[in-house]
């Protein structure tokens, strides 16, 4: 047999050659009609093309992407879900992405790397998310590690403008990177609750950056943008069209509140809106039309007016109703409008005190769109199929010697009725989620409207017959008119389901008791508890209360644990780290 004399075959018959660690297969067997030379030949060839395949496929692979990390400090799952997103679309830009919350991440480890991404909200009062704390407080201390100008980075900061410290813990990481001497690659955007426009300006600007489209250019060779075929049908942009079934009040008479049980159901959604416990549900809310009435008479406006809006073009009166934010005055409102805000102002008292002669586009225009309301979900749906529960409660409050009231908590407990329809989607959350061991001790602080997902905790390990311990704290104002789902935990105290309840009632007596009050004075078994591996969960407000039962947590650990202070948040931290400790503040 003739040999080809071709430098391709060369090539071919090159990389074909055995080593010692070859795991290139025999493609002509010995009881072949060839005899030794030419097996030997053939075998040679057929392996060249095998390795010579390989690496090219492995070549164009690793060409075709740069190395970019993305990380996210997330309390309701947003920032997550816009980083995965970057992921997704990374990969159309030639680039591989690592997604992951910013504790993951120690600040020493930021030297390594080139490309960065930060996708970061602000909640509470200009504060970091759980996920993000620890690596917020490292990067602002005063010995953080200098960083290297070859680390490219860009943060996309997420928050509500009408709170004083709108979009903080974003602009503090983006001025931090740069001090500790990193490069920014695009700039900061600061979103607010409509962050859609303003989060897809930053991505395109972001990997059309210099810093980024160079490296992307250098490895890149035809990306191919990925699909997603586990995305929710249903979504934020796209709800799924609900029915109520019944809205009723949980407290007694005499209550200074008004906290609703509502029951949605969700027949014909199928699998994309199926929930587990944890999870929350968007619910978009309609305003009140004689909210919109009252807008229109400050106004001076008649409603029949056509009006501009993003999706396209709508009377006045029902872009007022449908689609636009009737409370929040914005500073990109008062700029427009060249306001002096007090901070308890809102859209009504600006257009009766501040404002006249707008006409109907200029209304329009400077008003933020209607945003969805996440609640949290208080039912299993092994409990209750095709259906999902709510514990909502009522906003009413007087302001400037007016009555006002909360938007989508009244829209759901006073305005619709049974058989109604809404629109609806899931929220998940993934970091606020019952334990897969059945076995395990939980332990659930939730007063007031906190209880919402904690019913549903023990709703779901009823009907899984888990045998773990359950502990719950639970609070209000009055056990005579605020005691939420007292029927419902008796019977599970009865059955053994709820294991220990502890109450703490703040108007009862002169002396006013919290959870955290209890929380203490039950210090010895709490920390026993702990000890057993019990896990911690806390649901409700997180300026005040979940500040109160963080620190006295920190004290019990610290006094039954014999630790001083350095030991106790040790302790603490640990819990964190090994998913023992979760909230859902807001």
């Amino acid at each position: 047999m003739n040999k080809p004399n071709t430098e391709l075959l060369q090539e071919i018959l090159r990389q074909g050659q055995p080593t010692e660690t070859s795991d290139i297969p025999e493609f002509i067997p010995p009881d072949s009609p060839f005899d030794e030379a030419q097996r030997a030949y053939l075998n040679g060839l057929f392996a060249g093309i095998y390795t010579l395949s390989k690496n090219a496929a492995a070549g164009e692979t690793e060409e075709a992407q740069t190395p970019l990390t993305v990380l996210f400090g997330s309390q309701t799952g947003t920032a997550e879900s816009l980083s995965k997103d970057l992921r997704k679309f990374s990969r159309t830009q030639g680039f591989d992405a690592q997604v992951s919350d910013l504790d993951s991440m120690a600040v020493e480890d930021l030297a390594g790397l080139q490309h960065l991404v930060i996708v970061a909200a602000t909640y509470g009062e200009g504060e970091p998310t759980d996920n993000a704390q620890s690596f917020y407080a490292a990067l602002m201390a005063e010995d953080a590690p200098a960083l290297p100008a070859s680390l490219n980075y860009s943060v996309c900061g997420l928050g509500d403008s009408s709170y004083p410290h709108f979009n903080q813990v974003g602009r503090d990481l983006d001025a931090r990177l740069e001090v500790l001497g990193a490069t920014r690659a695009a700039p900061l955007v600061t979103c607010d609750v409509d962050y859609d426009d303003d989060y897809g300006a930053w991505r395109s600007a972001l990997f059309a950056a210099p810093a980024f489209a160079e490296a992307a250019g250098a490895a890149a060779t035809t990306p191919v943008e990925e699909t997603d075929s586990s995305a929710p049908v249903f979504d934020k942009n796209h709800p799924f069209l609900a029915t109520l079934i019944s809205s009723s009040c949980l407290n007694g008479e005499g209550s200074a509140k008004a906290v609703n049980h509502i029951e949605i159901a969700l027949t014909g959604g199928g699998d994309d809106l199926a929930y587990e416990v944890g999870d929350a549900l968007g619910v978009w809310p309609l305003n009140d039309m004689r909210e919109v009435d009252s807008v229109l008479e400050a106004a001076g406006l008649q409603g029949t007016e056509v009006v501009r809006l993003k999706n396209g073009e709508s009377t006045l009166r029902q872009a007022l109703f449908r689609s636009l934010d009737l409370m929040t005055v914005t500073p990109k409102t008062a700029e427009l409008w060249q306001l002096n805000l007090d901070t308890d102002t809102q859209l009504l008292d600006v257009l009766r005190e501040q404002v006249s002669g707008l006409s109907a586009q200029q209304l329009v225009d400077s008003l933020r769109p209607l945003q969805p309301r996440l609640y949290s979900i208080s039912s299993s749906p092994k409990k209750h199929p095709g259906e999902v529960h709510l514990t909502v409660g009522a906003v009413h409050y007087e302001l400037n010697g007016t009555a006002r009231k909360g938007v989508a908590s009244t829209f759901l407990g006073d305005r619709l009725s049974a058989g109604a329809a809404l629109g609806v989607y899931v929220h998940r959350s993934p970091h606020f989620a019952i334990p897969v061991d059945d076995d395990q001790p939980l332990i659930m602080i939730g007063p007031g409207t906190g209880i919402a997902p904690f019913r549903a905790f023990l709703e779901e390990r009823e009907m899984r017959g888990a045998g773990g311990r359950n502990w719950l704290f639970f609070g209000d104002q009055h056990r005579g008119s605020d005691f939420l789902y007292e029927e419902q935990l008796a019977a599970w105290q009865s059955s053994g389901l709820l294991t220990k309840l502890s109450l703490a009632w703040s108007r009862d007596r002169a002396e006013k008791v919290y959870v955290q009050h209890r929380i203490e004075q039950e210090g010895a078994e709490f920390f026993q508890w702990l000890e057993d591996g019990a896990a911690i969960y806390i649901c409700g407000d997180a300026t005040r209360m979940a500040v109160d039962v963080e620190r006295t947590l920190l004290e019990v650990i610290a006094e039954q644990g014999q630790l001083d202070a350095d030991d106790a948040i040790a302790y603490f931290d640990e819990l964190k780290k090994s998913q023992r400790y979760q909230r859902d503040v807001y």
